[in-house]
């Protein structure tokens, strides 16, 4: 029987960066005291009116041009209905007709048999992007048998990123999020930040034999970690494969992740799916976007929203950085990535080039062989670092002049990784770890030792 094709798409919930939520003035904050950021729009007071909030706009139409997106110019907002004690309106505003962004893509990378050294870049199609309000929280308190709720995150911005069916295992869906999150960063326009359920995603999975339709799939729900996207994408590739081949049938039903288990769970079936009667949203007009030609002369700025005027704003993304990298330090492209992955790293890789003489080659052998691995080790951010790039520099600098050897340097790292405030040279001296340049000085160590071991010198040369 010809091999099992498996098929992956994802959909990406972001949380936008703002200090306000979409539709109310309430603050947006993680981790404050529960039900103390709710307005009464939030909490669907009878006569309360949605406003929508002009940043979360910008973020969305920010991260659509950064993802090749056509932006358009007239998006509508729809009610989606459903029951749940989060939701205190009984339905969310979101953008289900049409979206604020659509047919975009995503260029991503990937190392082939875990080798940095062979890196091969894939796209993603990326259908479209959707503003939209986040729900409550429900705390289920099992102890007491009773589920709490904390309304603070209802009516938060989020951005819905809708990925195309075109990765096939869950190292390409790993890769894929790992760069959207780092562009997202880059922009500003959602910190990402998935410990912190800023960035959420769902994994739907299927898997078919070449030539035949597709095959029923399944969502994984809410995977709030990159790592834990991978393993819930390749067991449940290996699951609808192993059921299949044993006469099973593969129900299309929304699972869950155990991280601890390693597993997908059942969570609920998608027989009877639920009839979420969209309808225009009536409280909100089309959302109006306006481009340099079609930007009315008398029109107040502050009013509208100006995709031209975003677009020539929009920073460096992540693959031009890493491009620039490679280009002006003359580094290998794997090593860009990894300077790129690490939060605060490149700019710690410039900080020590500008300040050494040695070549940026050697230097980014020392930031990723020894540095990095001090931090994983202690599982500290390159911001945590004890050693500075100034420090490091300076290191770097004794070992360029030849005043110690690249073992002493090793020596000294280890020192100043102790944090105790000494410099580089001070580590030097009080060790003795200096390189002898002097001739006449060698030979005075070579004769004292000579002198002191006579017999051990007499029978060598007796052998």
């Amino acid at each position: 029987l010809a091999p099992w094709v498996p098929v992956v798409g994802l959909e990406i919930h972001a949380q936008i960066s703002s200090n306000s939520k979409l539709f109310s003035g309430s603050q947006v904050q993680f981790a404050a005291p529960p039900n103390s950021l709710v307005s009464f729009f939030d909490a669907s007071l009878p006569g309360t009116l949605p406003v929508l909030n002009r940043r979360c706009v910008e973020a969305a139409v920010m991260t659509g041009l950064a993802l090749n997106c056509s932006i358009n110019k007239k998006s509508l907002f729809d009610r989606k209905h459903y029951f749940y004690a989060d939701l205190p309106a009984g339905y969310q505003i979101t953008q289900q007709r049409v979206p604020i962004a659509v047919n975009g893509r995503l260029s991503y990378s990937l190392c082939i048999d875990n080798k940095m050294s062979q890196m091969v870049t894939k796209t993603v199609r990326i259908k479209q992007i959707q503003l939209e309000q986040d729900s409550g929280k429900s705390l289920h308190d099992d102890t007491r048998s009773q589920t709490l709720v904390d309304l603070n995150r209802a009516g938060v911005g989020l951005m819905e990123v809708v990925m195309e069916p075109d990765m096939c295992c869950g190292e390409e869906a790993a890769a894929a999020v790992r760069e959207l999150q780092l562009i997202l960063q880059t922009l500003g326009s959602s910190q990402a930040v998935m410990a912190e359920g800023k960035l959420r995603v769902d994994a739907n999975v299927s898997v078919h034999h070449p030539g035949e339709p597709y095959g029923v799939r399944t969502e994984v729900k809410n995977i709030n970690s990159i790592r834990f996207l991978a393993k819930a994408v390749d067991y449940e590739i290996q699951r609808q494969i192993e059921e299949l081949e044993n006469g099973g049938t593969i129900l299309n039903e929304t699972r869950a992740f155990d991280s601890k288990l390693g597993c997908t769970v059942p969570m609920r079936d998608k027989e009877g799916k639920q009839d979420y009667r969209f309808m225009p949203e009536p409280n909100l007009p089309p959302l109006i976007l306006y481009d340099a030609k079609s930007l009315p002369a008398n029109m107040n700025h502050q009013q509208v929203v100006n995709i031209d005027w975003i677009h020539e704003r929009l920073p460096d993304l992540p693959s031009v950085k890493r491009a620039k990298l490679v280009e002006q330090y003359g580094i290998l492209p794997e090593h860009s990535f990894t300077l790129l992955n690490e939060d605060g790293l490149t700019e710690f890789f410039e900080n020590v080039v500008k300040q050494t003489q040695m070549k940026p080659k050697k230097v980014i052998g020392w930031i990723l062989n020894d540095l990095l691995s001090y931090l994983k080790q202690h599982s500290l951010t390159v911001k945590e670092s004890p050693v500075s790039p100034f420090l490091l520099a300076d290191l770097l600098n004794l070992l360029e002049k030849k005043e110690i050897s690249s073992t002493a340097a090793k020596q000294v790292l280890a020192e100043l990784w102790k944090g105790e405030g000494k410099a580089p040279l001070e580590i030097v001296k009080e060790k003795e770890l200096e390189l002898i340049q002097d001739q006449k000085e060698l030979e005075q160590i070579c004769q004292a030792v000579i002198d002191g071991q006579e017999n051990e010198v007499i029978m060598m040369v007796l052998g």
